[in-house]
């Protein structure tokens, strides 16, 4: 197999793990959640979706402008940018549905959108103008807004990540240094700040992309002196979660996330060199192989995401009722295990019905039982 291929197994293996990764950390109630990433780190699994979107971005734009062209890897991500605005506008509806349907038996759930499907049911105008505008962004969906601005933004960071990469990485910082202040000028409802602020989380999708176009970590690894590198990011990682459990207040201020603290994006740089370094030597590739179905959910990206959205809103609110809001070891395990067994499943259940859309849309228009020798 060659290294690019290789390199797709991994990526596809650790997309589909943050994915599932999501789903539980959106539980309230969840027992898996504990030991996840957000659990030791000062970030958790948004960063690492955001760089692998940069690096998977990167991967497909190289790839078609190999194949055919540079102005058709443009216009490709254009158009992929109003794909991520329809992805939004469905999690933004499903998610109002589907606190619709839980309300009448679920309705003190924390994480069921009721200000938002109150003001559709009031206002209903105005409340889907609100949404076309991104003003609006209904919980779970939040994150698709600032993608389907970077996916605009692809066509111009994508030549310079190749040819000038220290001017998109200035450029980027100088973005995420003023990201607070951008920030209140983005469209919202009642003054809310948008949860994930674009031109702060451009910094980790800018990453991804020249991680993915520039061989730093391969130059730094195979110097002799690049183990340091490693030590050092172990030590970080050790000394980040020391503080994260011992030091840290257990509620941090929203801004910390919104904004992107420089912390986080400290944190996940270290965890990022070590998940390379296992990469590497062949760990993840092993692993992968073992749970295949984990690298399906990672394919099935944009789909794994919208039903991960519907799956952890579902089965958080119906723990949360059963519970009444407090930690139930059994409860939470049940719950976990049959959010990551419905995620695992969707791309099994995708792949039959596309193949049957497909077939229909095969299949020739029935030709009008028209006499036509008698014209």
């Amino acid at each position: 197999m060659s290294g690019k291929s290789q390199r797709l197994v991994e990526l596809d293996f650790f997309r589909g793990l943050v994915l599932l990764i999501i789903v539980v950390d959106h539980i309230g109630g969840s027992m898996v959640s504990r030991f996840t990433l957000h659990a030791f780190a000062l970030n958790d699994a948004a960063e690492v979706f955001v760089f692998l979107g940069g690096f998977a971005t990167a991967t497909a734009y190289a790839s078609l402008a190999e194949r055919r062209s540079e102005n058709a890897a443009r216009l490709r991500f254009v158009k992929r940018a109003f794909e991520i605005y329809r992805a939004f506008l469905v999690t933004a509806a499903l998610m109002l549905v589907t606190t619709f349907v839980l309300r009448p038996l679920f309705g003190h759930a924390p994480n069921l959108v009721l200000h938002d499907l109150d003001s559709l049911v009031t206002a209903p105008a105005a409340s889907i103008a609100q949404i076309l505008t991104f003003e609006r962004q209904p919980y779970l969906a939040a994150v698709l807004p600032m993608y389907a601005l970077f996916a605009l933004a692809v066509p111009l960071a994508l030549p310079l990540a190749r040819s000038k990469p220290w001017l998109l990485l200035a450029a980027s910082l100088a973005l995420w240094a003023l990201a607070p202040q951008i920030g209140e000028y983005m469209p919202s409802v009642d003054d809310n700040l948008w949860d994930f602020n674009p031109a702060a989380w451009q910094l980790m999708f800018m990453l991804g992309v020249l991680a993915r176009c520039q061989p730093v970590y391969q130059r730094v690894a195979s110097h002799r002196f690049g183990w340091t590198v490693s030590a050092m990011a172990l030590a970080l990682i050790v000394g980040m979660a020391y503080y994260k459990l011992l030091v840290l207040p257990p509620v941090l201020d929203s801004a910390f996330k919104r904004d992107l603290a420089g912390a986080r994006v400290v944190n996940f740089l270290a965890i990022a060199w070590v998940a390379a370094n296992l990469a590497r030597y062949g760990v993840v590739k092993a692993v992968a192989q073992r749970l295949p179905w984990v690298g399906a959910v990672g394919r099935d990206g944009m789909v794994s995401f919208i039903a991960g959205a519907v799956i952890s809103l579902v089965v958080d609110s119906i723990l949360f009722t059963l519970t009444d809001g407090l930690i139930n070891v059994p409860a939470g395990l049940a719950a976990d295990a049959i959010a990551i067994s419905a995620l695992l499943a969707v791309p099994r259940l995708r792949q039959p019905v596309a193949a049957w859309l497909s077939a229909r849309q095969r299949v020739p228009a029935a030709v009008p039982a028209t006499d036509t020798g008698a014209r």
